[in-house]
């Protein structure tokens, strides 16, 4: 095989590779939202009484204890928008994107909004610790 050759098929392999990771890091993510959703959702109908999947969509998008969830979301939508871009995605965006994963999933009961609700959420569900710990140990083994 000739060495440009070889180059293409590492270039390919490595577009593959980070294909396949952002495709992960994506699934894991929409699990891992849709466990603090829920955990949301029962917070919210405790107190408010039971609402339909169409009043839920609703509310995630219009009221603000659902708001929080919404930098979570971007992070899938900026993970989308990699997937189906045209140009090839560098290392650093997918290192700037793993640093931007990790900073937000920090919980902390003194932080930001998200960071202080991502916190308690931990707290109430054990979905949720563990939606988390798939996010993190998929991180943890593309260093």
């Amino acid at each position: 095989m000739e060495g440009w050759e070889k180059s293409m098929l590492n270039t390919l392999q490595l577009r593959i590779n980070q294909h396949q990771f952002l495709n992960e890091l994506r699934i894991k993510l929409m699990h891992l939202h849709r466990q603090l959703l829920d955990t949301e959702r029962i917070s919210y109908e405790q107190v408010r009484g039971q609402v339909s999947r169409g009043e839920l969509l609703q509310l995630v998008i219009n009221h603000e204890q659902f708001a929080w969830l919404h930098r979570l979301s971007e992070l899938i939508v900026q993970i989308d928008d990699l997937l189906h871009a045209d140009e090839p995605i560098t290392a650093e965006t997918i290192a700037l994107l793993m640093a931007d994963v990790r900073i937000l999933l920090l919980p902390d009961e003194l932080g930001d909004d998200f960071a202080m609700k991502y916190d308690a959420a931990l707290q109430r569900s054990p979905d949720v610790i563990l939606a988390h710990a798939d996010v993190v140990m998929l991180l943890n083994t593309h260093l």
